[in-house]
Order: structure tokens, then C-alpha cells, then sequence
């Protein structure tokens, strides 16, 4: 146990409010809060006292998102558990929910204990797994049961990447039938892997072999025509839908519709695409490969259309898809073929400073931030409000943001276990100063102080919009 905390004097930011409040902490929990130089708050005595004068005091980040150690295309994800939760710590990140992996011919049971046990031990911030079906069978359906009872209740299917993760559209909707029965949450990563891949073989066959024709191939088109299919088969079900990393435009146009038809239909971005596009792809000699990732970037103009989606509730969530392989020796793979190129970007550590940024940029509110980042992430995956929120009985998952510091984000200087930044020499403002993960500092004044094995595994409920 950690005894008492307080936080003094700070702004206290979550998705409904902001108050000028000090913050009680007592063994691990939010004790209480009460206005910032009353009798209630000069009434809260601690050990410890963390002066927030002229800072935010934010719920740490919720990133339902991440790919530690994902094996793909002959090799792994280069962030650890150990190496991929600090670097999220250290970006106000306090919870992960990463994606276990079932391989074709395994069962569900055996991924998720493979997961478990990467993670174990390993994590400096509070971890839970979403499940990855790529063999959807009479066996893996009566095994979705068993792990939504315990606290593994969202499922992701791929409609790309055939002969690795790829689902048809039966056995999608055997997945989705049974989620609706379970109370379980089909992710989607919505592409037409299909058709992509005769673009694929095509563009290669007429020599087009640079990083930027794997944007061209993954179309627009066929990212919108997959996300409506997922939608429509998510509708026969009569099961919720909650689409992964959506990156175009004409996607976004179909989530707006299902949910204009009042379809529990949900979508998530990710800061690339908000921030980065085809420009960093076409980038030259074969830098492109570092922004390699599926769904890819787009051109700019897709970006308008996505804050829109966020400012309209359209969209979400905002996580990273973190997925990150070194440039050399990893993305390399892909010289000469772009379909070789490991697909995914480090992002862990960058997602809160960036979406403040766009506070700045007047893109979104500040309470928006802690909601698209903290709160609406902690409830889609049933972990409100014991995470994603500052208020008496949650986990003191806690960050000390200063509005005002800038940085420059860079390689030279991120935490991540990758040896290239998405976001090299981009200045922001706004950084993490102090966080403090179930009343024990992570970070303290932009020094790491946490330790792996202080992160604990963390069952979820099902999907808290559709009680």
C-alpha cells in the first residue's frame, strides 16, 4: 500500500469537467477531491504532497490499442512489454489493452496464455488483452463464452492479411452471433484483403516497388466498402461493431450512416493518420517504409474529415495501433517490395502530447482529450470508471501535465525500443511530468521511476455503452 497522497492546486481535467481541485490518494484509489483552497481540501493531510500549481491533473491515458511483440512477416514487434509500457508511462499512458494472438489450428485459450505470459512480470503500467480470432470454428465460438465470463470481452477479425488473421464473411458473422449472445465486442479491422492483394501482385508486376504504392493499392475505396459490409453483417447479427484504426474519409461517411440508422456502431482513429499522410509514405529513397502500416496513410485532405468525425462523436476513441519495427533490419525487409515492408508505427509514447497539441491547434476541446484519449476507451472495454477518470473510488492512475513545456519529438530522445520517431523534429507543447499509476509514481519530474511488475493484468467488463 502506498498511504496517502495529495495533489495540490492543479486543474483537474476529465471528460465532463474541469475544477480547480485538490486530489486525495489513499492506497492506490482517488479518496476524494474538493475545490482547490477550501477548508474540505486544506482538511486533506498525507506523507506526500505533489504541488500541480499552473498544471493539469488528467486521468493517465487508456490506449485499447498496442501490439507488444506481435510476430509479423518473419519478425516481431520490437517494443517488449517491459520496453513498451515504460515508453507509454512516460507518455501519460497508465493502461494498454493489447491484442493476444490466436494462431490457425490453436486454440483461443493458448494465445491468450501466451500473452499472459509475455506480459507477466513485465509491465509498468496496467495491462488487459482483447482476443485476435483467426480460426473461427464450432471450438472457438464456445471458447468466446468462457473468456468474456472472464474479462477478455472484445474479439478482432481481420478482413485482410489472407492465410494470417483473414476471417470470410461466414465466419464473421458466426463470430458475430455469438458476441451478440456473449455480450462480447467485434473489432474489425476493415479492409478488403481480397481485392488488395490482386493490387498487390498487379503493382509489383509493373515494377512499382516503393514504400508509397502500399498506400496506393490499400485503397480508400475498398477500406469504406469493408467497414460497410462489417456493419451490415454486424446488423443481421445483431451485434455492436467497434471499427479499428479507420483512416479514410468515405469510412468515416459509412460509420456516420450506421449510426445516424442507430447501429451500435463505433470507430477509432489513430494519431497518424490525424497527423501524418501519403506525404511521409512518397518520402524519399526508402524513408517511406518507416510510415508503412494498415490501414495506410492518406492523402491530407482525409485528415479534416477525421477531426470532424471526433468533434461529432462519429469517431471515438483515438489509440495508437502502436506496432513498431526498426527501420533497420526490420522495415528493411521490404527493399525492393513494398509487400514485405512490416506494417505498423511506434506511438505509444506520443499519443496525449499530440492530441493536446491539437487542443491547441483548435481541433478539439480539452475536456474532448481526456475523452477520446482516457474516459471513452476506459468504457468501451469495461474498465469505467475504475480507469479513464479522476473521481472518488478509481484507481489513482494520475498524470501532472504541463500545458506550457515544449518538446521536440525524436528518436534520439523517446523511450520506445525503435530506432526511427513517426514524428521526428515535430514541435509541440504540453508534456508529461509526473505520473502515477494506482497511487505509485511512474514518472517522477520527467524521471522514470517505475519499475516492470508494478503493472497488474486487468480483467474488463463488457462494453459499457451497450448496458
Amino acid at each position: 500500500m502506498t498511504g496517502r497522497t495529495v495533489i495540490r492546486g492543479g486543474l483537474v481535467i476529465t471528460a465532463s469537467d474541469e475544477i480547480h481541485a485538490d486530489v486525495l490518494i489513499e492506497d492506490g484509489r482517488i479518496a476524494a477531491l474538493a475545490a482547490s483552497g477550501t477548508p474540505a481540501a486544506g482538511a486533506f493531510t498525507a506523507e506526500k504532497v505533489i504541488d500541480a500549481t499552473g498544471k493539469y491533473v488528467i486521468p493517465g491515458g487508456v490506449d485499447a490499442h498496442t501490439h507488444m511483440e506481435l510476430p509479423f512477416g518473419g519478425t516481431f514487434a520490437s517494443d517488449t512489454f517491459e520496453t513498451g509500457t515504460r515508453a507509454a508511462a512516460w507518455g501519460g499512458t497508465t493502461t494498454i489493452v493489447d491484442f493476444a494472438v490466436q494462431s490457425v489450428g490453436r486454440t483461443l485459450r493458448e494465445g491468450l496464455d501466451t500473452w499472459h505470459a509475455k506480459a507477466e512480470g513485465n509491465c509498468a503500467i496496467d495491462y488487459a488483452f482483447h482476443m485476435i480470432v483467426s480460426d473461427v470454428h464450432d471450438g472457438t465460438l464456445k471458447e468466446m463464452d468462457l473468456l468474456v465470463e472472464e474479462g477478455v470481452t472484445s474479439f478482432k477479425q481481420f478482413m485482410a492479411y489472407p492465410g494470417v488473421f483473414y476471417s470470410d464473411d461466414g465466419q464473421i458473422l458466426r463470430a458475430m452471433q455469438r458476441s451478440a449472445g456473449n455480450g462480447g465486442l467485434i473489432m474489425m479491422h476493415a479492409e478488403n484483403g481480397i481485392a488488395i492483394d490482386v493490387l498487390v501482385q498487379q503493382a509489383l508486376a509493373r515494377g512499382e516497388t516503393d514504400p508509397r504504392y502500399h498506400g496506393e493499392v490499400r485503397k480508400a475505396l475498398l477500406e469504406a466498402e469493408a467497414t460497410h459490409r462489417a456493419i451490415r453483417l454486424a446488423q443481421v447479427a445483431g451485434a455492436p461493431l467497434y471499427v479499428v484504426h479507420v483512416s479514410a474519409m468515405e469510412a468515416v461517411a459509412e460509420l456516420a450512416r450506421a449510426r445516424d440508422e442507430g447501429l451500435p456502431v463505433f470507430g477509432e482513429t489513430c494519431p497518424q493518420y490525424l497527423f501524418l499522410s501519403t506525404d511521409n509514405l512518397a518520402e524519399p529513397g526508402f524513408e517511406g517504409a518507416k510510415y508503412v502500416c494498415s490501414t495506410p496513410l492518406r492523402p491530407k485532405e482525409h485528415q479534416a474529415a477525421l477531426w470532424r468525425g471526433l468533434r461529432t462523436n462519429d469517431l471515438q476513441v483515438v489509440s495508437t495501433d502502436h506496432c513498431p519495427f526498426c527501420f533497420v533490419g526490420q522495415k528493411e525487409l521490404g527493399r525492393g517490395d513494398f509487400s514485405k515492408i512490416p506494417n505498423g508505427l511506434p506511438g505509444v509514447e506520443n499519443r496525449m502530447d499530440l492530441l493536446h497539441q491539437a487542443v491547441l491547434d483548435g481541433h478539439i476541446s480539452r475536456r474532448r482529450w481526456i475523452e477520446i484519449a482516457c474516459a471513452t476507451p476506459a468504457r468501451m472495454f469495461g474498465m469505467y470508471p475504475k480507469k479513464g477518470t479522476i473521481a472518488p473510488g478509481a484507481d489513482a492512475d494520475v498524470v501532472i501535465y504541463d500545458p506550457h513545456a515544449e518538446q521536440v519529438m525524436s528518436a534520439r530522445t523517446h523511450h520506445m525500443n525503435v530506432d526511427y520517431s513517426a514524428y521526428e523534429g515535430r514541435r509541440t507543447t504540453g508534456r508529461v511530468e509526473t505520473v502515477l499509476s494506482r497511487g505509485v509514481p511512474v514518472i517522477t519530474e520527467r524521471e522514470y521511476t517505475g519499475h516492470a511488475g508494478h503493472g497488474v493484468y486487468t480483467p474488463r467488463s463488457i462494453c459499457q455503452y451497450l448496458n
